[in-house]
């Protein structure tokens, strides 16, 4: 659940109260009965370093370095199949 934050407009004290997003605001401060007003808060998180969307969703991924033609494993396996099976 949200947590909200509210000033009292008579004596200036801020209160914070957690609250569904189905409740309705508080309008009477419960320290002096004065009106009370919604803050707008800032967040109390921050993303930090390269950002998740440009690394996880934000375009094509790095490929992958291409095998060395002629490598020695890839020729010698083909010979050794096709050379023992002759009539």
């Amino acid at each position: 659940m949200p947590l909200y934050e509210y000033r009292c407009d008579a004596c200036g004290d801020t209160i914070e109260v957690i609250q569904k997003f189905s409740d309705r605001p508080l309008h009477k401060c419960p320290k002096c009965s004065g009106r009370l007003r919604k803050l707008i808060s800032r967040t109390s998180f921050h993303l930090k370093g390269g950002g998740w969307y440009v690394h996880d969703y934000g375009g094509s991924k790095p490929k992958a370095p291409a095998a060395k033609e002629g490598s020695g494993s890839d020729s010698t396996s083909k010979q050794a199949c096709g050379s023992g099976s002759s009539k």
